[in-house]
This record gives structure tokens, sequence and C-alpha cells, in this order.
């Protein structure tokens, strides 16, 4: 949760900042400086998710350092939602083919998250009681 809180708030900051290098990362093309259409709101939407993504890495640092298992668990269910949309834009062609990146982090992270809760619910249901 940490390291993927982490990786959220610092992708969040890069958008804000150098908005080109993200959407590089996740397999776009930059427009140069001045070649925007009129009514080309990309960097609007780019600073919105940004600043959601640094949002949301944030609170993912606290939950983890919380130990705010519910939190851990109901993130599992929509981050595999967000891997189902975002796979499915790039196989529709909406996104470009690098924006599967996304979406399989997306769901890598949901799969590793819920088997570590399955994993630390089967020891603590293992555990011997104290006497």
């Amino acid at each position: 949760m940490a390291v993927f809180g982490v990786l959220a708030a610092a992708l969040g900051v890069v958008g804000l900042v150098a908005p080109d290098a993200l959407l590089t990362v996740m397999g776009f093309e930059p427009v140069p400086d001045g070649g925007r259409a009129d009514g080309d709101h990309t960097l609007v939407f780019l600073t919105a998710s940004s600043m959601a993504a640094l949002n949301m890495g944030v609170y993912y640092v606290l939950a983890a350092l919380a130990d705010w298992k519910p939190f851990f668990r109901w993130t599992v269910p929509f981050r595999l939602l967000t891997c189902a949309v975002f796979t499915l834009a790039v196989v529709t062609g909406r996104a470009p083919s690098g924006f599967l990146g996304v979406g399989l982090w997306e769901g890598l992270g949901a799969l590793v998250t819920g088997l570590a809760l399955r994993h630390e619910k089967r020891k603590d249901t293992d555990a011997p009681l104290a006497p």
C-alpha cells in the first residue's frame, strides 16, 4: 500500500510539474507548445487527474501507516475495475498501447493486495490462542 501510494503521489507531482513527461510515460505523444487547438482541454484533465493521483497517493500512504485493513480491502475491487476500464480503452483504440501498462499496474496491485490480505487473514486464524 505504501509503495503504491508513494508512486501514485510521485506520478501526480510529475503530472503537475511536467505534464509532457507524464504523457510520454503513459504512451501518449506530447503536443509541442502552441500546437494545441482551441478547445483542447487535455492539460486541464491531466492537471485534474494528477492532483487526484497525488491525493490518492497520500491517502494510501496514510492508510498504510495506520494499517487500515478495511481501506486495503476496499481498494481491491476498484483497482480491478480500473484495470478492466483502462485495458478496454486500449483494446478499443481509445488509448495508445502504452497506456496498457497503467491498467496492468492497477490489476497487479489489486491482486497483490488481495493475496497479502488473504495471507494475513490465514496467518491470524492459524495463530495459536494465547493462554
